[in-house]
């Protein structure tokens, strides 16, 4: 399997299609809910909710509970796990804007600039588990499958100099980043920290750049393609 088809099979496997939001919303409204609940619901044959349960489910984001009531056969509910619970709730938008206002208010720039260094440690310590490659290149894939899941396109090429380039086609965090270039700054700690390469932002989008690019010290002498 080529290297676009593993990103691109990552990538699918994280994404909620546009029909399965709305079964995601309604769980999120009632704690669980039957097959026929949910098809009586969006007026759908229950055929198409089972499509779509299993859908969610195979990607973690419902599961199936028995709930059995007097005699007979017990009834399948389904209900959020907490991974769903995340991604329904998983606007935190306003919450980080303020938080970084906070940040943004230090005046001391060495406190300012070693609270951005905790942060990106912190996401460094929850994103490591998903690193398991034993050589750079290996990282890099892994850096590279993590963001396409979280609808985070990387590539990762030469530039035209034969340097390695990590690009960010779009931005992790734009709403923080259009207010403050520290968001950048962090960014590239969390990168160089997770992949162990130094690491310069060659480009960047709030200069009118098309991506953000990295560029860090070559993998080794002779860098074979990604």
């Amino acid at each position: 399997m080529s290297n676009n088809s593993a990103q691109n099979d990552t990538r699918w496997a994280n994404e909620v299609f546009p029909t399965d939001l709305v079964v995601l919303d309604l769980l999120r409204r009632t704690p669980s809910l039957t097959t026929a609940d949910l098809a009586e619901a969006m007026e759908v044959t229950a055929t198409a909710v089972r499509q779509r349960l299993n859908r969610l489910m195979g990607q973690g984001y419902v599961e199936r509970i028995a709930s059995k009531a007097g005699r007979g056969r017990p009834t399948h509910k389904y209900r959020l796990t907490t991974k769903g619970e995340r991604k329904t709730g998983a606007n935190y938008a306003d919450l980080a804007l303020a938080l970084w206002d906070e940040i943004r208010s230090i005046e001391d720039p060495d406190v300012k600039l070693g609270l951005i260094s905790r942060i990106a440690k912190r996401l460094v310590e929850m994103y490591a588990s998903q690193i398991h490659g034993e050589d750079a290149h290996e990282r890099i894939h892994d850096l590279m499958a993590l963001f396409i899941g979280r609808q985070i396109p990387l590539e990762y090429e030469e530039d035209n100099e034969g340097k390695p380039v990590l690009n960010v086609l779009a931005c992790p965090y734009p709403d923080l980043a259009e207010q403050d270039r520290a968001v950048c700054a962090l960014e590239k700690a969390m990168f160089a920290e997770l992949l162990g390469q130094d690491m310069t932002l060659s480009h960047c989008r709030l200069d009118g750049e098309s991506c953000c690019t990295y560029e860090f010290t070559p993998i080794n002498s002779d860098t074979e393609s990604v």
